[in-house]
């Protein structure tokens, strides 16, 4: 990963968190959740960009099958 392009990408995604936190009006925990959430992603990002972590597209989350009961009217 070239240094420019992190360089770059970082400072895109903090001027796009500023604006968000300064010029769109919404809930604080909102837009908390919403800056959680985006560090996140750009720490995964980050992590395997330098390669300390396994490619992110290996990664599955199982999802519970439930199971749909349908009720009979007699």
């Amino acid at each position: 990963m070239d240094l420019i392009t992190v360089i770059v990408a970082l400072a895109v995604v903090g001027v796009l968190l500023w604006l968000l936190n300064t010029k769109v009006p919404m809930d604080g925990t909102i837009k908390q959740i919403i800056n959680v959430v985006v560090i996140i992603i750009v720490v995964l990002w980050l992590l395997q960009g330098f390669g300390l972590i396994g490619s992110l597209r290996n990664i599955r989350i199982n999802s519970i099958q439930h199971q749909s009961f349908h009720g009979r009217v007699a």
